[in-house]
């Protein structure tokens, strides 16, 4: 949803029922999507006959780190990354180094694309 806004971004408010059709995605699921993103200012909404939902910044402001956090509510391959105190072996826990290098690696690929780095991308293979 966020790529198909990326990419009609200067054409105003998209409505659902559009980018469903596009994406091949259930409008109802993509409305669940939008109230999260719009508490965080990624989204925002227009009413009207010609309303719709449009990005609240360029695309090339908007990374896939930020999307995926707030959707999943974190970039961790482990729950004890980010909280190390849910775990009572993480201090002892021999994989646990490895797991954080690898969540480390992969927040800083996510953070590093934005939604026009991925367009880009896409167009170019």
């Amino acid at each position: 949803m966020m790529l198909d806004l990326a990419q009609h971004y200067d054409k105003g408010p998209i409505q659902i029922g559009d980018i469903a059709k596009r994406q091949d995605i259930s409008g109802k699921y993509l409305e669940q999507l939008i109230i999260p993103l719009k508490k965080v200012d990624l989204i925002k909404s227009v009413r009207g006959p010609k309303g719709g939902h449009m990005l609240a910044k360029p695309p090339d402001e908007i990374t896939v780190g930020e999307i995926v956090k707030v959707l999943e509510g974190g970039i961790s391959l482990s729950n004890c990354i980010e909280n190390p105190y849910e775990c009572n072996r993480s201090s002892s826990c021999l994989t646990r180094g490895i797991w954080e290098e690898a969540t480390k690696a992969m927040q800083d690929k996510l953070n590093s694309m934005s939604l026009s780095k991925m367009i880009e991308t896409c167009e170019s293979t």
